[in-house]
């Protein structure tokens, strides 16, 4: 629906019953989020706090909690917005189906933003101290903006056209910020706000920045949105929202989303640098502190009536869950025309998102021959490692779609089954080292360090995977406790890591010679192999978000022949918590004894606390 503002977005979800109010106060501070993860771990609503303590400002979140809420925020545009990102990416398809695709051609006059002198969101003049200070976890720094839209232009072609809008984390207090005045910017690798800050400063004039929080949730769904090559964010929000996107001009230095309900104006300072975090991150662990650019506050403006939107981020699943269902939903049958030969490419969200690219590439070169080993699989592997934030990944398994047309990206367990069955260690890992992952990874040497694995699979399968862990022969001195994750995987509970631990090493080779251990193809040493391989989803959070391919994977029988590393035996992951990973999130105790509190008094959220 063409929501106009978040109020009326609100108004629609209460009146519809998928939201509900809590009139109890409500502390901004560990309290709110500790209720918005129950509430979207049980599959609740959205949630409307009314009685913010010390904060005039109602909160909401949860507003994308799940993927059928987030196609109901968009219900009258999301179809023809898809035909519209077709039409993007391959202008004939309008020729093969005209009318099929007029409507969505129409919904393109809404993709102009629309240049206004006034607007809501500048109804008052307020500060920073005055907004809902949010705190999602017990030691994250000071308060964060979660769900931000922070616009910037491009100093080479100013003005909204070559805008960019992207959800980067912004730090409210704590820290070294003075108060009222500074607040942090904190953005990845491969983000549009980069290039925008690089040649700011190259012609040496002011980076101006603006925050948005609130308005049409089609402006929080752009910010997150990776768009063609040409796609404005403005534009896309326009047509999600079905309405242009109303620009203030003269309000600010740079222009303002008039229908926000809240605006953050300043200028990033050129030479100055502060500790930002840490923050309970969407990897399950904590960011740490790190130097990232500061913006010195010039304006902080509110509409009237305001509320202020919120999620919490932390190990999968979490509310952007549904954005990246919503985003693959959009974005997925566009794959093949971006990447030729790439079927599909899932971003695995239980993993983290970045750590694990699942992908299903084909095999063309010699189509007259049984391919005997990837070829082409390799080159498409390479192209996705290419694409903005796929470029981050740490891992990337790619199957070759001929092998088997059902198979699913999605289907992660039958995805592994796949590739495992078809994988020869000898030859179908290919490594990076010394190269970029994600900011918020420290399965790495440092920040941005790490390395990269492609495992590439094709042909009938040739390994037979085991599916018990009978007549195993004993495990060497420091490994116990083998639990079955997948036909084929096993996971073994190994001594804590510490400084210049050998222990993956002595592992593989104590294993060379116990012929029993090779009926398993892939192998996870874990701090807890009970935990790891209880559901699919612990596995694949534990072993791919605490591991760095060049320095954690081994195996038995290894060699090197011409710098192509390869082993023998089974692959050896090792996935145990190392002394320079960040601290995985923790709850609370007094917070959660506060919100048991309040469901045991009953009312609309006891149901889901």
């Amino acid at each position: 629906m063409g929501y106009r503002s978040l109020r009326q977005c609100v108004a629609d979800l209460k009146s519809n019953g998928k939201l509900i109010e809590i009139d109890e106060p409500i502390e901004a501070n560990l309290e709110a989020a500790e209720i918005h993860r129950r509430v979207f771990q049980r599959g609740g609503p959205a949630i409307f706090f009314s009685n913010v303590v010390g904060c005039r400002f109602p909160m909401v979140s949860n507003l994308f909690g799940d993927i059928e809420r987030a196609r109901f925020l968009f219900r009258d545009t999301l179809a023809r917005v898809r035909s519209l990102i077709g039409l993007k990416t391959d202008p004939n398809r309008f020729w093969s189906r005209p009318f099929h695709y007029l409507a969505a051609a129409r919904l393109g006059l809404a993709m102009r933003p629309k240049r206004v002198s006034s607007g809501a969101v500048a109804t008052e003049q307020i500060r920073i101290s005055d907004l809902p200070q949010l705190v999602s976890w017990p030691d994250d720094g000071g308060a964060f903006v979660t769900l931000p839209q922070v616009y910037s232009e491009d100093p080479h072609s100013p003005g909204t056209r070559r805008s960019n809008l992207g959800m980067y984390r912004i730090q409210l207090s704590g820290g070294d910020y003075a108060g009222d005045e500074e607040v942090g910017l904190h953005y990845q690798l491969h983000r549009g706000i980069g290039v925008h800050h690089k040649r700011t400063l190259a012609r040496g004039e002011p980076f101006r920045v603006n925050v948005f929080v609130g308005g049409t949730p089609a402006m929080t769904l752009a910010a997150v949105m990776p768009l063609p090559e040409g796609m404005s964010e403005l534009g896309f929000a326009g047509a999600l929202a079905g309405h242009r996107i109303r620009m203030l001009h003269g309000a600010a230095a740079k222009p303002i989303y008039a229908d926000a309900d809240f605006c953050i104006s300043g200028v990033v300072h050129p030479d100055r640098l502060l500790p930002e975090g840490p923050f309970g991150d969407h990897l399950g662990y904590y960011s740490l502190q790190h130097p990232f650019p500061v913006l010195q506050v010039e304006k902080v403006f509110a509409r009237r009536q305001a509320i202020w939107p919120f999620t919490v981020v932390g190990r999968p699943p979490q509310e952007d869950t549904a954005f990246g269902e919503l985003i693959h939903e959009l974005t997925g049958p566009i794959i093949p025309t971006v990447i030729p030969g790439v079927r599909a490419v899932n971003a695995v969200d239980a993993a983290g998102v970045h750590p694990l690219l699942l992908a299903i590439g084909s095999e063309r070169y010699t189509p007259y021959l049984e391919p005997s080993q990837p070829q082409e699989l390799l080159t498409q592997a390479n192209a996705i490692l290419g694409q903005g934030q796929m470029s981050l990944a740490k891992f990337i398994w790619i199957a070759n779609q001929f092998d088997d047309e059902n198979l699913q990206v999605g289907d992660e367990q039958s995805f592994f089954v796949h590739m495992l069955a078809r994988a020869d260690w000898r030859r179908d890992l290919h490594f990076q080292t010394n190269t970029t992952i994600d900011t918020l990874d420290y399965s790495g040497a440092g920040l941005n360090q790490g390395s990269k694995v492609v495992v590439a699979a094709v042909g009938k399968p040739r390994f037979e995977l085991a599916t018990s862990l009978n007549d195993l022969e004993d495990l060497p001195d420091g490994f116990a406790d083998p639990q079955l994750a997948l036909p084929g995987v096993v996971i073994v509970r190994a001594l804590s890591c510490g400084a210049d631990d050998q222990h993956l090493r002595t592992f593989c080779e104590s294993l060379d010679g116990r012929t029993s251990w090779n009926r398993f193809r892939l192998i996870v040493l874990s701090d807890d192999s009970v935990f790891a391989a209880k559901s699919i989803g612990n596995f694949l959070w534990s072993t791919f978000t605490r591991s760095n391919p060049a320095s954690d994977i081994d195996g038995v029988g290894a060699f090197v022949d011409n710098k192509h590393w390869g082993c023998a035996g089974p692959l050896v992951i090792d996935a145990r918590r190392k002394p320079h990973h960040a601290p995985p999130l923790i709850d609370d105790d007094a917070v959660s004894k506060k919100v048991d509190a309040i469901a045991a008094r009953g009312g609309p959220l006891a149901p889901y606390l």
